[in-house]
Formats: structure tokens, sequence, C-alpha cells
């Protein structure tokens, strides 16, 4: 069976709908059912008996878009862990490029961090070398950078208060820095961070990174850790925008891209293109009337 979950513009949604059906039946796809979750609701659940989930993407995409999905080929559940990379999906900024800023070097630090989340350079390659562009920056840069330029992506905290309300464990794994890491875990409820450091010396940037690199097989690994220390049937949410969230929302039950690079896009099974985070409870079929700390 096949099940896609979808939240699109109400207006022509039906005539909309009418449309993606033919065009799955021209695909050789039967939908056998389609209806809103409840009578209020904005997601619209469509049922199918099966067929290829790249096919129902395709259609979704050329049919609906732009939308918040997720297509499963098992019903719908609560996961049971929570795992999320941190820039531009938790907050709305990339940290580096906004430490770069104040060392004068923005443009050059974003082209790479860009190049990087497109999958077009190797990961640890570009964060040492754009680390290593910031030497000599004041340690200060860092609490006024959080002060004054980082803010929490727009449901975000509902999100994991949320989910921790129904049992759910709640990771934050990120290729950034846990000096940003760690006051963002705190003000939005995660249990657990892992992340990069930045290296210090004398209150300085040294342009190193003290300990190991958080990269995509790291993030991917810790998902898979979590999840076996909670045991068997574990559902599990993974939330990334780029290529080094793929592989840990391919490893997920939801892989859930938000506003994503392409590449990423392309490999989870869930996306959200139109509306903030609170758009995967809504997916997940969790009431509104239930969400924490909206």
């Amino acid at each position: 069976m096949l099940i896609a979950r979808l939240i699109a513009d109400p207006a022509g949604l039906e005539t909309r709908l009418d449309a993606a059906t033919r065009a799955l039946e021209g695909e050789g796809l039967e939908l056998s059912a389609a209806q809103m979750l409840d009578f209020c609701g904005d997601v619209l659940e469509m049922l199918l008996p099966g067929g290829d989930a790249e096919v129902l993407r395709r259609v979704i995409d050329e049919h609906f878009a732009p939308s918040d999905a997720i297509v499963l080929e098992r019903a719908f559940a609560v996961p049971h862990l929570f795992v999320s990379d941190m820039d531009s999906t938790m907050i709305g900024q990339e940290c580096i490029d906004e430490l770069g800023d104040f060392a004068g070097l923005k443009p050059q630090i974003a082209a790479i961090t860009e190049r990087a989340m497109q999958g077009e350079l190797d990961f640890e390659s570009a964060l040492r070398e754009r680390v290593m562009l910031l030497r000599d920056l004041p340690e200060a840069a860092i609490v006024e950078c959080l002060d004054t330029r980082i803010e929490p992506m727009a449901g975000a905290r509902t999100l994991v208060e949320t989910l921790k309300s129904r049992g759910c464990r709640t990771v934050l794994v990120t290729g950034g820095f846990h000096q940003f890491a760690d006051p963002v875990a705190e003000l939005l409820g995660f249990e657990r961070v892992v992340g990069n450091r930045l290296a210090t010396e004398g209150g300085k940037l040294t342009g190193g990174l003290e300990g190991a690199i958080t990269d995509s097989s790291v993030k991917q690994r810790v998902l898979l850790e979590e999840a076996a220390e909670i045991g068997h049937d574990v559902v599990t949410l993974a939330t990334g925008d780029g290529a080094n969230d793929i592989p840990m929302l391919q490893a997920a039950t939801y892989g859930v891209a938000f506003r994503a690079k392409p590449r990423a896009r392309a490999a989870a099974n869930g996306w959200v293109d139109r509306g903030d985070l609170t758009s995967i409870l809504k997916l997940l079929g969790i009431d509104e009337s239930e969400w924490v700390a909206r």
C-alpha cells in the first residue's frame, strides 16, 4: 500500500485532485481513496493499493506544488525518535556564514557553504577551508552572532516540544558548531547535541576544529544508534536541507527535506516546501489542540 499525506493550496484542490487521479491512472496506479484527515483540516490523505512511490511523488509535484507531503509504504505513526539538522532547518541561518560576516568574508564563505550543501564539494574539506578563513576572529563574535543573527525557524520549538510530549526522543545533529548548537538546543528543547567544535586559544578562533568531524556518516550513525537503543519497530523522523543530510534522511522512517536543496529533496520521502515546521505535525496527524509551545 502507498499512503501520501499532503498540504497544498486549498484553492481548486478538488480539480487538481481529479487531474492527479487521471495522471495516476495513466501510469497504471489506482487511487483507492482520497479524503481530508479531519473535517476542518488541511491535510489530504491519498491511498493507493500499491505502485511506485516515485511516480506518486512526481504526480504530486506536477499537480499540487508547492506542497508539504510525506509518501510512505506503511501506516503513519508518531515517531519515537526525532533527529534534525540545525542550520537552515531548525534555525533560519547558516552559522558559519554569519560568523564570516563578522570577519568581512561572508560572500566567500557563503559560496563554499552553498556548494557543499548542493553536494558539489567534499563536506570535510569545505568545512576546514571555511573555518580556516575565520582564524583570529574573537570568541566574542560567536556570542554577538548568537544574540543578533540567529533565529529559530518558524515552528521549530513547537515541533520539538510537541514530539517530546508524545514520548519522542529529540537529537540535534549538525555539521555546524557546538558553540551555536548547544544554546540553540537548549532554546528549542532538544535532549542531545552532536556537532563540531571550533578550536580557540587566547580568546580567538585558531582556524581549526577540536575532535572528530560530524559529517553525513555521523548524522546517519547517530540516528541508527539512537534508534537501536529505543528498540524493535522504532519509528524515526529526520529533517534536513542539504547534501550532508541525505544518508540520515534515507535512514529514517520519515525523512523530511525542509525547504531543501534538490538532491536532499529527491532523496527524502517527505518534504516541506510551503509551510513551516509545524506542517510535519499536521502530516503526522497530531491535532493542533495537542501542540505544545505554539
